[in-house]
């Protein structure tokens, strides 16, 4: 594995960087996507990781662009190596009620959570398909299968590529493909830790386990789908929300 890659979109945001060390600690040469290297300050978390002893690239890839994915993958396959696993990560909110939310609001968090997923899957199938090996896991939420009050745009994305996986996953079994979603619920980033306290405090006493996800518990369920030890499992969605939503 000295020379495969994983290639995770968002990886250099919370959840991201969790999974991008995990991967990397799992031998996998890793590149983080991020969507403007200056604005999310990329630079400095590659030198921050180099500190923890991980070394990362970044490549900058607007997963809302089809073509711009296109040719960051044509890039990765011949200058680092073959991407044998991709996690689509990216993702954005624009909370709101629907009654007030603007079209462009909508657009943006389909765009990116969910036009996303199949600008990256697509480009990245092609090269997996030709190898007859591949590992693609989505980074869905529990708002994608229970809904969430204020959040029609990211419920709908995140629900679809629930819909998306297992579709998929039918499609490319045969080929040596798995295709898993995980859904998280809320986790302690930084984005969450900054709500108001007694707001962030409600939120974990409606959680049976009475807190919050660490990223690395993400990371973890994702490392394993990524392993060969998860190669009979495909269309399948691994919650990981403490008991905040469950079903079968």
């Amino acid at each position: 594995m000295s020379n495969s890659v994983a290639l995770v979109t968002g990886g250099i945001g919370g959840i991201g960087s969790e999974i991008s060390k995990k991967l990397s600690q799992n031998g996998y040469i890793v590149i983080a996507t991020t969507f403007n290297k200056e604005i999310e300050k990329a630079d400095e978390w590659v030198a921050a990781q180099k500190k923890e002893g991980f070394d990362f690239l970044v490549e900058e890839a607007d997963v809302t662009s089809f073509d711009a994915c296109a040719e960051m993958i044509k890039h990765v396959e011949e200058t680092v190596g073959p991407i044998e696993v991709l996690v689509n990560c990216a993702g954005i909110t624009r909370d709101g009620f629907l009654k007030n939310m603007d079209e462009s609001n909508w657009d943006a968090v389909l765009s990116t959570n969910l036009d996303g997923v199949f600008n990256m899957t697509k480009n990245v199938l092609d090269f997996m398909l030709k190898r007859g090996h591949g590992r693609i896991i989505n980074i869905s939420s529990v708002n994608g299968q229970r809904g969430q009050f204020g959040q029609t745009n990211y419920s709908a994305a995140k629900a679809g590529m629930h819909g998306f996986t297992m579709a998929l996953a039918q499609e490319v079994a045969r080929k040596g493909i798995t295709v898993n979603s995980v859904s998280p619920g809320y986790v302690a980033t930084s984005m969450v830790m900054a709500i108001d306290e007694g707001i962030r405090n409600e939120l974990i006493s409606q959680i049976p386990m009475q807190r919050l996800a660490e990223p690395v518990e993400i990371a973890n369920a994702v490392n394993f789908l990524a392993s060969s030890e998860a190669s009979y499992i495909t269309g399948a969605n691994i919650p990981v929300n403490g008991g905040l939503f469950t079903s079968f």
